[in-house]
């Protein structure tokens, strides 16, 4: 099989979360998830002033443009290039071009290739290193190796809570 790379898909403004939806939906009946991988709209939280009050709101990076993470061939291309609201890949011609790990690291998204292995289980005591939970230490209840976080109970108002952490925040004790 070959391997998954990025790719950019135009679509008509305003249709990002749309297509993306669509594209999830069309994965899910076709049993497509082990060649179109992830189905991205770059977002921003951005400051807004609007009547003297500032409101923080998420704006999409890059209008008319979704990123998916797919293996490319004749069943994902017709899939992809035949939902509603998709114009075209970007690219010369209409041949798809996988973007590159420094144009990906340039568009703000981390590429999802480069995984961290961890040797993290349920029940081992951890020790945040980074992020709002600096220095707090738990014990680990599930580690999620997709989404590359682990989740630990933290105790908050006298209650355990659980709190999703990335591996790259977390260090294991003893």
């Amino acid at each position: 099989m070959s391997e998954a790379k990025w790719y950019v898909v135009h679509t008509y403004s305003g249709y990002e979360k749309k297509v993306k939806a669509n594209i999830e939906k069309t994965i899910e009946n076709r049993h497509l998830e082990d060649q179109i991988l992830e189905v991205r709209v770059p977002m921003e939280d951005v400051v807004e002033v609007k009547n003297g009050t500032k409101k923080q709101v998420q704006k999409k990076m890059y209008p008319g443009y979704v990123l998916l993470n797919m293996v490319m061939n004749d069943d994902t291309w017709y899939v992809v290039r035949n939902t509603r609201g998709v114009t075209g890949f970007v690219g010369p011609g209409s041949k798809p071009v996988p973007l590159k790990p420094s144009e990906l690291k340039a568009l703000g998204s981390e590429a999802s290739d480069q995984k961290v292995v961890v040797d993290l289980e349920e029940g081992d005591s951890i020790i945040v290193t980074g992020g709002a939970w600096k220095d707090t230490i738990g014990v680990i209840s599930a580690v999620n190796q997709a989404k590359q976080m682990v989740t630990i109970q933290v105790e908050l108002f006298g209650r355990a809570t659980p709190v999703e952490i990335s591996f790259s925040e977390v260090k294991k004790i003893g």
